[in-house]
């Protein structure tokens, strides 16, 4: 047997990993980025991949099941994973398989009926909120958002405003996924900045625990109208069983949602588990622009057109000033003079 790799698979070894992975009832994973393959003769015998600090599709050929097969092809993931500077992985399986995945040293962050999280740390979760600032005193009540802040709108600072007057202390959670517009780390920027006068606002990143719907895998998932629900859960259970006790937090705060299907759902859902877990979700009204409720996608439609002049009634200049300053960066797909905004 030998090992075949790809970053990722195209053409005609992709469409054979498809109808492998089919075989296996799993579906590719269009996120992936590295894929790793066991291959003897010129048959998939087991497979799996790498989506940034994510392992996916991990299949066995039914014939080799009990032998080394998913062995070999995790250990190829871990090594690419290391080499890439990245030490702490999470995956998603179905429960049932948490046993095979313990065997190569990971454990579980939550599970639900169909769904299972699990990290290479024993104490991962319980390390990261460890490490996030807590407030100067125990003051109540303690409230919590959670957002993408792509870019960061009056909008959002409306919703942190109306937090802040109603509570004592607030966490303020920044989503720490790659994918967007904007980087983590000028995402964060526009936040701290354009929160630096509200001193009861404690601003964290998500960290792997607070996860997107942009980077929930269903790809072993069949009943795929499902799987929003069954994301729902996990990250809800996730933030009232895990994250919110440890912080003493008893309000999750949102914006009414008007236009989004999936975000207004979400927070259907969080209004019948969240109280379970002792907390209280809190809709706030969007702050509204030209009648319309402020939102970061029509901020990022605005840039994409280049309509520099009307940001400002959108964006605080924390925002504005990361948007001139990536102006300035080559690598931005997007440029213009920065003298309009």
């Amino acid at each position: 047997m030998y090992v075949l790799t790809g970053s990722p698979f195209r053409g005609l070894q992709l469409d054979r990993l498809r109808r492998f992975l089919r075989s296996c009832d799993l579906d590719y994973d269009e996120g992936v980025r590295f894929t790793a393959v066991l291959m003897e003769d010129d048959e998939i015998v087991a497979t799996g991949s790498l989506d940034g600090a994510t392992i996916k599709c991990v299949a066995v050929s039914p014939a080799h099941q009990g032998e080394d097969a998913a062995s070999r092809v995790m250990t190829v993931l871990l090594q690419k994973a290391a080499e890439t500077g990245i030490h702490h992985l999470m995956l998603y399986t179905k429960p049932q398989n948490g046993y095979i995945f313990g065997g190569f040293g990971f454990h579980t962050v939550i599970r639900t009926a169909d769904c299972l999280l699990m990290e290479n740390r024993r104490d991962g979760l319980k390390r990261f909120l460890a490490d996030l600032a807590r407030p100067k005193d125990e003051r109540k009540p303690v409230g919590c958002i959670v957002a993408n802040c792509n870019p960061f709108t009056n909008g959002h600072r409306y919703l942190i405003e109306n937090a802040a007057r109603q509570c004592a202390w607030v966490h303020l959670f920044i989503l720490s996924e790659e994918k967007g517009m904007f980087s983590p780390e000028e995402r964060m920027r526009m936040v701290k900045e354009g929160c630096s006068d509200l001193k009861n606002v404690i601003i964290h990143p998500t960290g792997p625990y607070m996860v997107s719907s942009a980077t929930f895998p269903s790809y072993f998932i069949k009943d795929k109208l499902r799987t929003g629900d069954i994301h729902c859960e996990m990250d809800i259970r996730l933030f009232g069983e895990r994250i919110a006790p440890v912080l003493s937090i008893t309000r999750r705060y949102v914006g009414t949602e008007p236009e989004c299907a999936v975000t207004g759902k979400y927070n259907e859902r969080m209004k019948e588990m969240l109280p379970a877990c002792g907390i209280e979700l809190i809709e706030i009204p969007r702050k509204e622009w030209e009648g319309r409720a402020v939102s970061a996608s029509d901020a990022r439609r605005l840039i994409e057109n280049k309509q520099w002049n009307l940001l400002e009634d959108l964006l605080p200049e924390s925002s504005l000033n990361v948007i001139c300053a990536k102006e300035g960066d080559a690598s931005w797909p997007i440029h213009s003079e920065c003298s309009g905004i």
